[in-house]
């Protein structure tokens, strides 16, 4: 009873800095009981088990989740511009070997060309196809040498392959050629085999000619080489033109259908040879 009034003395009657010091008083003594003689060692260990959940969950929350989030969002930030640098490098890397590859492809071309140009007798010039002849009638290419270059119209074109076409226009800087396989080009050959004659014509849009006025009795195999065979002054005599791909003799008439594929690459060709005829063709170079 003492006790409890004591307490309601303390609590109602003493003033705030009162109440302070005796606390202070208390928590002193207590302090110094507890350092002779250990009384609240087991309050302490009790009090650091209930709580020791709660700073590790304010330590995970508050120091480690931001620590990791923060290392999280660096290594993210280094892996995103580490990317970007090997994407852009890779990029360049990707367009230097298409680069590499396309020159390696123009060295060997243009090493085919001088190997052709080498068994060659007549003097020849290296053109470029620049393009497409724009006429949509006409099967033909543009080449980036003209008359400032000694082109003239008729000239004889070829590949490393064979014959390609023949000058039909020449400009002072660039020319037109118009290929063999063009529905109004016509071919004079020779079969290397027995030496038989004829005329290859264009067959346009198919990219084959056809062999003109052929027997059907002619001795002609799938498979045979022809040649040009000079008639006409419009192309030099044994260059490579055609190889046989097809016979039939059963169509009605007197003459066999023969058709020939072209040796020159014409869909591809990128470097060309101009021919430049000799002396004693100079006349009948001009293309009908």
């Amino acid at each position: 009873m003492a006790v409890r009034s004591a307490m309601n003395f303390f609590t109602r009657s003493s003033s705030p800095t009162l109440r302070l010091g005796i606390c202070a008083v208390l928590s002193l003594a207590l302090m110094v009981s507890d350092h002779h003689r250990q009384h609240a060692v087991l309050i302490r260990s009790a009090l650091s088990v209930v709580v020791y959940p709660l700073q590790l969950v304010v330590s995970t929350i508050f120091v480690d989740l931001p620590r990791e989030t923060i290392s999280w969002l660096s290594t993210r930030r280094s892996l995103i511009r580490e990317s970007e640098e090997l994407r852009h490098e890779l990029l360049v890397l990707g367009s230097r070997i298409e680069r590499l590859q396309e020159l390696e492809g123009e060295n060997r071309r243009l090493r085919r060309l001088l190997e052709s140009s080498a068994r060659i007798d007549d003097r020849v010039l290296v053109a470029s196809v620049l393009g497409v002849d724009i006429d949509p009638a006409s099967s033909g290419l543009v080449l980036n040498k003209g008359t400032q270059h000694g082109i003239r119209r008729g000239q004889s074109v070829i590949d490393a392959n064979g014959i390609l076409g023949q000058v039909d226009h020449a400009g002072p800087i660039s020319s037109t050629v118009v290929l063999i396989t063009d529905a109004s080009h016509a071919l004079p050959v020779v079969l290397s085999r027995n030496g038989l004659r004829s005329i290859a014509v264009g067959g346009g849009p198919t990219g084959e000619l056809d062999l003109a006025y052929v027997p059907k009795d002619a001795d002609i195999e799938v498979g045979d080489l022809l040649v040009s065979s000079g008639l006409g002054g419009r192309f030099p005599a044994g260059y490579p033109a055609a190889t046989v791909v097809r016979v039939e003799t059963a169509r009605a008439g007197s003459y066999a259908e023969v058709r020939l594929r072209p040796l020159a690459d014409l869909r591809r060709a990128r470097e060309v040879l101009v021919v430049f005829p000799s002396d004693g063709d100079a006349e009948g170079t001009d293309a009908g």
